[in-house]
């Protein structure tokens, strides 16, 4: 295996043309380090973060902003060369959000910012040498990119993220589309058009055909919603883009809830709300139905019945990537790491996890922090403050989640949500054009988090310019 030692003893500077690589001699030795001035032949103190999503990205540009290259070393790792906001991946699937323009490239971000950035799955731990493993890179035709090898940490923090709970019900991997990443979505979509131009050619050849778009979204909790309501939209613009004789009526959309009602983070009377208003578009809302077998372009439930489907989505819960059981920290049965109230491991003081990969409780409390956006937020902040301070000797804080409510977009046609959530009792319903402004600063305030007050504020009015420029949908 390949190892960054060569990063401790390569005298110089790398080349110009690689804002990537910072000084070669920062690796930071093992154990405490003091966050003074250190002599030239010192090892920087190295801070590694493994996962660029919304937590991951958001603290390691706070550590480069705060700690820049001089006498510390950042590095972020993921597997993929860009990022973008989980939330936004149903508008990706349906093409009404072009992801080449709202995507953040880490190699761009770290230069601006004073960290590096290493493509890379997690593959290992070795905490007693303080070294991660990652897995080798290949190409699309299987070519090895970037061999295997090691980077050496003083401080780790994991924020890896989520992906797709299937339960283990049979089929579920080989036939429904999960919706955890980019690549995922822009499949989905993929499909979708070609499905969409199927049934405009139907169409075209004989216009008393019945052809439909048939699509099954299995789990009605944030994203199966927001995407069923995103799908009408998309479909609504299709015909300017030329499929002439395609509209939303051509679409057959099932959503299918185990649990008896959608929405369940929701009150009651907005779940009830974004029932009617997804029945409303064409949605065929089904609580109480449970999936217990997928097959090629049909789904089983638990009382025998079969819904056929050209598509099909999983979007029924998460869990933690398996990968996460495996690195000799203690997990909970869904792969998620067990964490202090300092957002700690339980296993190792050293290592920080934060975002849909962490499991934490509350004391008083038996129900984890739920798996959201806006707790990877809080979390990021609290282990960047916990990171400094550990650095200067301090005692650490303690996490307190703020639960701020949920929101739900129904594309252009309403949004729902509930506000100041254990503040209040989530007593406080928004809707309508309130409730959409809102659902917007969302995204607006993880841009600010993700890129600093003067760029973010300046990609949100190239955001606004962009809605009008570009096209409505991506069509390719």
């Amino acid at each position: 295996m390949v190892t960054h030692d060569m990063l401790e003893e390569a005298p110089g500077r790398p080349a110009p043309n690689d804002p990537t690589d910072g000084d070669d001699t920062a690796i930071v030795a093992r154990g405490p380090v003091p966050s003074g001035p250190v002599n030239a032949r010192s090892r920087k103190t190295q801070i590694v973060v493994v996962g660029g999503g919304a937590g991951g990205l958001e603290l390691v540009r706070r550590l480069g902003a705060k700690f820049g290259r001089k006498h510390h070393d950042i590095i972020l790792v993921d597997q993929n060369r860009t990022h973008i906001w989980k939330p936004l991946l149903h508008e990706v699937a349906a093409g009404s959000l072009d992801a080449n323009l709202d995507e953040v490239g880490y190699r761009g971000h770290c230069y601006r910012w004073g960290y590096r950035f290493f493509q890379g799955s997690l593959e290992g731990i070795d905490r007693a040498n303080k070294r991660i493993h990652l897995a080798p890179v290949h190409d699309e035709d299987g070519s090895e990119l970037i061999a295997g090898h090691s980077i050496r940490y003083d401080i780790l923090a994991i924020a890896v993220g989520s992906i797709s709970n299937d339960f283990g019900v049979p089929g579920v991997k080989d036939h429904c589309i999960y919706l955890d990443s980019r690549e995922q979505a822009d499949r989905f979509r993929t499909k979708l058009l070609n499905h969409c131009l199927r049934v405009s050619r139907a169409m075209m050849a004989n216009p008393d055909a019945d052809a439909q778009v048939r699509i099954a979204i299995v789990g009605a909790g944030a994203t199966g919603v927001e995407l069923a309501a995103e799908l009408y939209n998309a479909a609504a613009a299709l015909r300017h883009y030329g499929l002439e004789v395609f509209d939303e009526s051509r679409l057959d959309v099932t959503l299918l809830e185990a649990g008896p009602r959608i929405l369940p983070a929701l009150p009651e009377r907005l779940s009830k709300a974004a029932r009617h208003e997804l029945e409303r578009l064409g949605v065929a809302v089904r609580e109480n139905t449970q999936v217990v077998e997928a097959r090629p372009r049909e789904l089983e439930t638990k009382d025998g019945s079969v819904i056929e489907a050209d598509l099909m989505v999983w979007a029924a819960g998460v869990k933690g990537a398996p990968f996460l059981g495996t690195l000799g920290l203690e997990t909970t049965p869904r792969n998620q790491i067990l964490v202090k109230d300092t957002l700690q491991t339980v296993t190792d003081d050293t290592i920080f996890a934060l975002g849909d990969c962490a499991s934490f409780t509350p004391e008083g409390t038996t129900i984890p922090i739920p798996p959201r956006a806006q707790a990877a937020h809080q979390m990021a902040n609290v282990v960047f403050d916990n990171i400094v301070r550990m650095l200067k000797g301090k005692p650490l804080k303690a996490f307190v989640y703020q639960d701020k409510g949920s929101l739900i977009s129904l594309s252009r046609f309403s949004t729902v949500g509930s506000l100041m959530g254990n503040l209040v009792g989530g007593s406080l319903a928004v809707e309508g054009r309130l409730a959409r402004l809102i659902y917007t600063s969302l995204y607006r305030l993880h841009l600010l988090g993700i890129h600093g007050w003067l760029k973010g504020t300046f990609l949100m009015l190239i955001g606004r310019v962009n809605r009008i420029v570009r096209p409505k949908l991506k069509l390719h």
